[in-house]
């Protein structure tokens, strides 16, 4: 047997560490809904001089403050545009009233509690707490951010 393939395998009989991967699934969610809302915000570099006599040893090290500032936007805005492309992904994996949950749950306003969101569905709370779960662990394993258990952590 190939070693892709006992990869597969192997992965398939693992146990997914559930609770991990909701977190980790709900925080991208949140990151995205973030980018939609406000796009990405530019650090700006701080140019005040310092008047103040400052008594030290030479370190050595060299402070780039616009190198840093620049990097870190470039870094950021490109790490927030994948996190917004994955959820895409993940929402294209979803059925209509899947996706609508997690729409509606955790993308278009801040303050929507679950109840809200069935009411509104008009899903009873069983229903509704299963498929967003169902929906929740589609969207995580269509992202790559499922989590399994492994002997270490176990």
């Amino acid at each position: 047997m190939r070693a892709e393939a006992k990869d597969v395998y192997q992965l398939a009989l693992m146990e997914i560490n559930r609770e991990e991967t909701r977190r980790r699934t709900e925080k991208e969610l949140e990151t995205a809904r973030v980018y939609n809302k406000v796009g990405f915000v530019r650090k700006e570099i701080k140019n005040t001089p310092n008047y103040e006599p400052r008594e030290h040893q030479g370190t050595n090290a060299i402070s780039k403050p616009c190198e840093d500032v620049a990097v870190w936007n470039v870094d950021n805005e490109v790490r927030l545009k994948q996190a917004h492309e994955r959820v895409q992904t993940g929402l294209r994996a979803l059925k209509r009233v899947e996706r609508q949950i997690i729409e509606m749950r955790y993308l278009e306003d801040e303050d929507v509690t679950d109840f809200q969101v069935y009411m509104e569905l008009h899903l009873s709370e069983r229903s509704y707490y299963r498929r967003k779960s169902g929906a929740l662990y589609k969207m995580a394993f269509a992202m790559g951010l499922e989590v399994y258990i492994t002997d270490e952590t176990a």
